[in-house]
């Protein structure tokens, strides 16, 4: 019996014990890469990290992929907010700030302007929350001059509250389904139509507010 077990052992914590090395690095730098450039689906990749750690033995899995995801996507956002202030402060610009200005519609940036002076730090949780939500309110607060302290000390309830949020979707995923990848394929799936659902509801009711006008 115990021979049976030492070969068990032998077969799966290696398999577990590379995933982890190799995984956490790489969803780290991912979500840093998603938070400064639009290219990475952050969502998903944390849904579907964390359907892997529910599956797994190791018993802090599910404790890390929230404690990586959080901090890259802090990070993340601390250094476009950065890079966004110094082109404030530039004569000439940045290639950062115009990038920031061209993710966020005019419309967007008033109405993230108006919540911000309204809610102040409340704000920033509810933008990480919402579908592309996220820059127009970095925006506002780079345009309010709001130094990267201040912003740093709102971003970051902002994004442990979008770590957990995801977490949970790939934690649901993970228990509906028996193989890893069901509940990685339902995760993404879930959060492809929370980001689109927005988009979907803005294009159903613009054409009623048109005619209203």
């Amino acid at each position: 019996m115990s021979w049976e077990w030492l070969a068990q052992s032998a077969s799966t914590t290696p398999a577990e014990s590379t995933q982890q090395a190799i995984g956490y690095p790489t969803l780290f730098l991912l979500v840093l890469l998603g938070a400064l450039v639009p290219v990475v689906p952050t969502g998903a990749l944390v849904s579907s990290a964390a359907v892997v750690a529910f599956h797994q033995t190791a018993p802090f899995a599910l404790a890390l992929v929230f404690v990586t995801a959080s901090l890259a996507a802090f990070c993340g956002d601390a250094a476009l907010y950065w890079l966004g202030r110094r082109g404030v402060g530039s004569k000439n610009g940045s290639r950062w700030l115009a990038a920031i200005r061209a993710r966020a519609p005019e419309d967007r940036l008033e109405k993230a302007q108006e919540r911000l002076a309204e809610h102040n730090v409340a704000v920033l949780v509810l933008s990480r929350l919402v579908p592309a939500g996220r820059i127009p309110v970095m925006l506002a607060c780079i345009l309010a001059g709001w130094p990267l302290r201040r912003f740093a000390r709102g971003n970051l309830p902002a994004c442990l509250a979008w770590a957990v949020t995801y977490q949970l979707i790939g934690i649901l995923g993970g228990s509906l389904f028996p193989e890893p990848w069901e509940g990685i394929v339902a995760a993404i799936a879930l959060t492809v139509a929370i980001s689109a659902a927005p988009m979907l509801w803005r294009r159903v009711r613009g054409p009623s507010e048109s005619e209203a006008h």
